[in-house]
């Protein structure tokens, strides 16, 4: 028996040894690797009635809508284009500057409305109400 406990104490031995080793080069090995952050795609979008541009660009994770405008050089295609006026959003849902991005987001840079849309619908209805009650030639009755 006094063999066997020695086996099995010299078993123990060994094996405690590369479960606490293990770990520890497992540990170095994954902490290696994240080194370098996997980047997120995103695209910057901006639309002009005769011109619209989407740039698909592939950014840190953490990066803001904001970040996101100013690498996509959007600015230098249309100097129009000032963050403290104009409106974005991500999606059409309307976003701070300081949101953070996510995989495949869609940052947008809205314009100024040439026209109100309200009032387009109001005068589009308002014209249809009276297509329809004077609109159109009178029909002659077969008889």
């Amino acid at each position: 028996m006094e063999k066997a406990e020695q086996q099995g104490d010299s078993m123990n031995t060994t094996e405690d040894k590369p479960v606490t080793e293990a770990p520890v080069q497992d540990e170095a090995t994954e902490a290696a690797e994240p080194a370098a952050p996997k980047k997120i795609h995103v695209e910057v979008a901006y639309a002009l009635p005769h011109k619209q541009v989407i740039i698909p660009l592939q950014v840190e994770p953490g990066t803001t809508l904001e970040q996101a405008v100013a690498l996509s050089g959007i600015v230098k295609q249309f100097p129009e284009i000032d963050l403290s006026i104009n409106k974005v959003g991500i999606f059409s849902k309307l976003s701070k500057r300081d949101a953070v991005l996510r995989e495949h987001d869609r940052v947008e840079i809205y314009r100024k409305l040439i026209a109100d849309p309200k009032k387009v619908r109001k005068e589009r209805a308002a014209q249809g109400k009276k297509m329809k009650k004077g609109g159109g030639e009178e029909r002659a009755e077969k008889g």
